[in-house]
């Protein structure tokens, strides 16, 4: 059932919207804060300690411990790469993660009964190598937004600052104390990046829940007890192993900077006047594309080369980048790639040398043939991107 709520609250952060977004390439760094749970976690080990130097007996019963809200905080650099699968514009990241959590402790538990006096901290900090699938499903309201998932596998070192308390019934003290060595620990993810390109290019910002857990950790149990029992007044478990310390799930609000990137991708203006064509310039280029495919030609990148070049002999003043599809498959989809096409003539066309600001952007889907078909028709003149130099 945990597993099941976790998979249902990662899929809500990932939720389709509609068409646009760019996934996160080169390299960029991120920072994320936020509150953090703490799930309880086992001390039977102080429990059995416990039992053996205090008097009276006691009943059966679990012992663990409880946190209260907490917060966590990351700080990570990493690279990006685009992968374009399956016909959607996705990419590949890849990034070292330090992170670090505190939780004050609510509660310790021995047989069932709430240890009087409970108080104590504990702190969480790490390194982790994290890697994450980003998915580009579109703008909303005008913002670029990409979902992603990710996991992660490091190191982890579990601070308990006198985390402690008293059992009643039996007069004995268990405090938890010191540091762990370092441990295993992993990250899962779950996240959208939203864009604030039109902040700054490169800048956008992310919410993520993310389950983190330390594993195995030996750590030092100590035991008090009054008077005499037979093993003393004063007993310490070393390195006592924590099996199930410590998971912690998170939502955290965050920036990532791209570094290199340029300006995302605006809605065309109205069409201007159009001026007098230099002679043996042409105005007019058509880019080709295989069917469900968004990525470039060797030809194609050889015309949008000579579409370059003659922008920078004429008087141009703005670059029309117009996506197009056939009628095959479903027309949303069609409509998201006809623009991943038109935003692939105009990254080539800024490696060509034009300015990303001389550049505007529409996606027509399958609504204007070059030759009109039938439904579900693959007809290859209509998978197109037509620039037109104004």
């Amino acid at each position: 059932m945990r597993l099941m709520h976790k998979a249902v609250f990662a899929a809500a952060l990932v939720l389709p919207v509609a068409a646009g977004a760019q996934t996160t390439q080169g390299f960029y760094v991120s920072g994320a804060a936020g509150p953090s749970v703490r799930e309880s976690f086992s001390i039977s080990g102080a429990q059995q300690m416990s039992g053996l130097m205090g008097s009276p007996a006691q009943p059966s019963g679990k012992a663990y411990a409880t946190s209260r809200l907490g917060w966590a905080g990351v700080a990570a650099a990493g690279y990006g790469f685009r992968t374009d699968v399956l016909g959607f514009q996705n990419g590949i990241r890849l990034e070292l993660e330090g992170n670090y959590r505190g939780n004050d402790i609510r509660k310790l538990k021995e047989f069932g009964q709430n240890l009087s006096n409970s108080g104590g901290t504990t702190r969480t900090y790490g390194a982790i190598g994290n890697i994450y699938a980003d998915v580009v499903l579109g703008r909303f309201a005008g913002v670029q937004v990409a979902p992603y998932l990710g996991l992660g596998v490091g190191f982890a070192n579990v601070q308990f600052d006198r985390a402690h308390g008293t059992l009643t019934s039996n007069g004995t003290n268990t405090r938890i104390d010191g540091q762990s060595n370092a441990s295993l620990a992993y990250n899962l993810m779950a996240g959208t990046t939203f864009g604030l390109d039109s902040v700054t290019p490169g800048l956008s910002a992310t919410l993520e829940w993310r389950y983190y857990t330390a594993l195995n950790l030996p750590i030092n149990t100590y035991v008090n007890a009054p008077g005499t029992s037979p093993l003393g007044t004063n007993a310490t478990l070393h390195r006592t192993t924590q099996p199930n310390c410590c998971h912690d799930n998170s939502v955290l609000v965050g920036l990532r900077y791209a570094f290199g990137s340029t300006p995302a991708a605006t809605p065309a203006a109205a069409p201007a006047p159009q001026p007098v064509p230099t002679a043996g310039v042409a105005r007019t280029y058509l880019v080709f594309f295989d069917w469900d495919r968004a990525d470039l030609t060797a030809r194609a990148r050889d015309i949008i080369k000579d579409a370059a070049t003659n922008a920078g002999r004429a008087s141009v003043s703005r670059i029309e980048v117009a996506g197009h599809a056939d009628r095959s498959g479903d027309a949303a989809y069609n409509q998201r790639l006809s623009m991943r096409r038109a935003e692939a003539v105009a990254a080539e066309l800024v490696h060509d040398g034009i300015a990303r600001s001389a550049i505007t952007l529409q996606a027509f889907g399958e609504s204007r043939p070059l030759v009109p078909t039938a439904d579900n028709v693959r007809e290859p003149q209509n998978r197109r991107v037509e620039i037109v130099l104004r």
